[in-house]
């Protein structure tokens, strides 16, 4: 099969995946396919789930849908075996894009990874689902989670990826200004939201709903204004 491409003597399959995902978040999407392939070839249980998820985000990318096809048949293996809130996140979002009721899945693969502590994973899906609905023309959508990305990036030092839900939010016509220490206390876009939506009396539930997110990303934000706002209940939130 495609994605059991023989890896090329002395390459370490793990280091090759951390190429790929270099590549990815630098844009370069061919050269990351074929890290992701060599990565894929030998994998080691470290492997088992990140390896597939980024050949399938790659292949389909680039219309090899058969690599992207033989990879999911590897990761949905690894999940099924796991049955873990990641793993079965993980295969969720390899389902959506793969065109398989992509708005059900990419929802899904956020929900449960939510519950898991893989917040660059979590942020890669919401990336990925915002760059579907943009190609949709769900600009508005798309927005959300392409700013919940952008900074769940920014926290974790991902540039290239950061740098990636920027281009991909200035393709839906909003402004972004990347984060610094001037304005690390300051209440992102996302942030000021959910919180005039929460002074207004709405639950996480109602929030999450009219902003096309989950209640835990609601939840997430929300403990974020909280602490930027020195309070500890939504009636002492002040605007920013």
């Amino acid at each position: 099969r495609g994605s059991e491409q023989p890896a090329r003597p002395n390459e370490d399959p793990v280091a090759q995946w951390l190429g790929a995902v270099h590549l990815n978040g630098a844009g370069r999407y061919a050269e990351a396919l074929e890290a992701a392939r060599r990565a894929c070839a030998h994998l080691p249980g470290v492997l088992a789930l990140w390896g597939p998820a980024e050949l399938v985000e790659l292949a389909t990318r680039q219309g090899r849908t058969d690599l992207a096809r033989a990879a999911f048949d590897q990761l949905t293996e690894a999940a099924l075996a796991g049955r873990t809130d990641w793993g079965l996140g993980m295969e969720a979002r390899a389902r959506a894009l793969l065109g398989q009721d992509p708005d059900h899945h990419f929802r899904a693969a956020i929900a449960r990874l939510e519950r898991t502590r893989m917040r660059a994973d979590l942020a890669r899906t919401h990336l990925l689902y915002g760059e579907h609905l943009r190609a949709e023309q769900r600009r508005n959508e798309a927005r959300e989670h392409l700013r919940t990305a952008l900074e769940l990036f920014a926290e974790a030092g991902m540039d290239g990826f950061a740098a990636r839900a920027e281009r991909e939010l200035a393709a839906t016509g909003a402004t972004t200004r990347r984060r610094g220490a001037d304005t690390a206390e300051r209440l992102t876009p996302q942030e000021a939201r959910i919180a005039e939506l929460a002074r207004t009396g709405l639950t996480n539930k109602e929030i999450a709903t009219r902003l096309h997110v989950s209640p835990r990303t609601v939840e997430y934000h929300l403990h974020k204004v909280f602490a930027k706002q020195g309070v500890t209940s939504r009636t002492q939130l002040r605007q920013p």
